[in-house]
């Protein structure tokens, strides 16, 4: 089982210098979001789908400037796909559903969107916008979308130049918790 903890630890390893559009690179800020999680004694499945939450902006295998070439890459939905198979929906679905937590978010909170990053704008546009009264809805009856919104809330506050976190080995207790058994 720790077999697959240890593909995700390489494959960090492997692309930590990745951007994605903020001052930070992709594996900082799943890092930052999750130094939050922690901090704030949140249940080890939400630390570890903060951790994992991007996962799919490396496994996607797209340019990293996608989102200013106008496209989507779902990176949420390919990440979730992934993580369903070895971790626990818990991990997997608030991973698949900060994207729509964003838009969410945006819809329910008068002052959200003006707290976006400018990527977080650009890529809003590109993920359907705020979603309106029957999307707020559907989403409010998904399972694990209280999570979500937290996970988007760590999303947020993690893109911070050079703040300094615990390398992803830190991390591996959450992660073996959050493994399908």
């Amino acid at each position: 089982m720790s077999e697959i903890i240890d593909r995700i630890f390489d494959i960090w390893q492997r692309q930590s210098h990745l951007d994605y559009g903020e001052a930070v690179t992709t594996v900082e800020h799943m890092l930052q979001g999750a130094v939050f999680a922690e901090r704030d004694g949140v249940h080890d499945t939400l630390i570890a789908a903060t951790v994992l939450h991007d996962i799919g902006h490396l496994l996607h295998g797209l340019p990293e400037d996608i989102a200013e070439q106008g496209v989507d890459g779902l990176h949420e939905e390919v990440g979730a796909n992934w993580l369903a198979q070895h971790f626990v929906a818990a991990v997997s679905e608030p991973a698949r559903l900060h994207v729509p937590a964003k838009r969410y978010l945006c819809a329910v909170e008068p002052t959200y969107f003006d707290t976006l990053s400018p990527s977080s704008v650009q890529s809003l546009k590109l993920q359907g916008g705020p979603f309106n009264d029957d999307e707020v809805a559907d989403f409010e009856r998904l399972d694990h979308w209280q999570d979500a919104v937290q996970l988007r809330r760590y999303d947020d506050m993690g893109k911070v130049p050079g703040m300094v976190t615990p390398e992803v080995q830190h991390y591996r207790p959450q992660l073996v918790a959050s493994l399908i058994p």
